[in-house]
């Protein structure tokens, strides 16, 4: 019971806690400043409490059927984000590749390997490693991963980087355990965001934006 709790804490204070902390003090720190310190002590946790290998940050293997099925639904997330832009907030249409168009390049390059992929490795493989003594179905897991995901960007202070990124840690974790590859579910992650930056959402993601 001791365990569980203070598994329950440590849970809290990872996926609740910190963020609520930069969302209270807007100055603390940058959302994304966040992510080594907290990928440096998830690293020492999962070699010290499991039997976690660094090769299952790199495992792939992915059959072809869910490639193109996954390819399919990231066609799909593009024209349904590029519709609405076009119909809802026409004047943000491509606003960051207009506006500042290397700065976009560069954030196609680094977003998907830096902040992806460490995204992944937080809310996939270490929530589903750590916490699956008490998250044991895989709709639990699916769940509370979405939550945590969309509760992180609250600190963008704006209700549609909530929702979309629920519906995104939802389709994530779903495709984690399908497959049980982050490097996978970190290029969808990062085409993903690559989309939104494109087609003119980046604003809910990025609090100053260079638009």
């Amino acid at each position: 019971m001791k365990k569980k709790i203070l598994s329950g804490l440590e849970f809290v204070t990872l996926f609740f806690g910190i963020p609520l902390v930069i969302y209270f003090d807007r100055d603390f720190i940058h959302p994304i400043m966040i992510i080594l310190p907290v990928l440096v002590f998830i690293f020492f946790i999962l070699r010290y409490t499991t039997d976690f290998q660094w090769k299952e940050l790199f495992r792939w293997k992915i059959p072809k059927n869910i490639l193109i099925r996954n390819g399919l639904i990231v066609l799909l997330c593009l024209v349904l984000m590029l519709g609405y832009v076009s119909l809802f907030e026409h004047e943000n249409l491509f606003n960051l590749p207009k506006a500042n168009p290397w700065i976009y390049l560069a954030m196609c390059f680094f977003y998907p390997i830096f902040s992806a992929f460490g995204q992944e490795i937080i809310y996939r493989t270490f929530l589903f490693r750590r916490y699956n003594k008490w998250v044991r179905k895989e709709w639990q897991f699916v769940l509370v991963s979405g939550i945590a995901f969309s509760f992180l960007h609250i600190v963008y202070y704006d209700p549609v980087s909530m929702i979309l990124t629920f519906i995104g840690g939802v389709y994530f974790a779903r495709v984690y355990l399908q497959t049980r590859s982050v490097l996978f579910t970190s290029v969808l992650h990062g085409l993903m965001g690559i989309i939104i930056f494109g087609v003119g959402l980046g604003q809910y993601f990025w609090l100053d934006i260079p638009v």
